[in-house]
């Protein structure tokens, strides 16, 4: 868990996944290197939705977090980004300029993208079909609504 890797090693911990170098460039993409745990690596820098030939990984950011308190301090050091806005991305840039430890944990499970409408469909379709109340239902609806557009 991201919990245990801090422990391990202390500072800030963040979640990624692997994303096809195809469509990396959606994305916040961590340039890293290995650790004795092939889920779990240093980082070394951050490259908001590189080209994917100038991509540094596929490892892009999933916006889960466990910052050090030091990101606080970092946070004051910024200077605002997009829309005047303090952005936490610089923030944890600076920490990693000045060597604090940050890792990334890969996560290998399923995930959704609900940044497009049609990702945060996929989720809700998905949660919907896992829930014992709904789901039997929403998936007989949706077999059959599929049956109507194929014939």
């Amino acid at each position: 868990t991201m919990a245990a890797i801090r422990r391990r090693h202390g500072g800030s911990v963040l979640c990624a996944f692997d994303v096809p170098r195809e469509r990396i460039s959606a994305y916040g993409v961590f340039e890293v290197e290995d650790t004795d745990d092939p889920d779990v690596r240093r980082v070394r820098g951050m490259v908001e939705k590189p080209a994917p030939e100038a991509a540094p990984s596929t490892l892009a950011a999933a916006g889960r977090y466990l910052l050090d308190r030091a990101v606080f301090d970092a946070l004051r050091r910024i200077v605002p980004g997009a829309g005047g806005e303090l952005q936490l991305t610089d923030a944890v840039a600076l920490l990693i300029d000045e060597d604090h430890p940050v890792h990334v944990v890969v996560h290998h499970g399923e995930r959704h993208d609900l940044g497009t409408p049609a990702g945060l469909l996929r989720a809700s379709v998905d949660f919907a079909l896992a829930d014992s109340d709904v789901g039997p239902e929403l998936r007989r609806w949706l077999r059959d609504r599929v049956e109507r557009e194929t014939t």
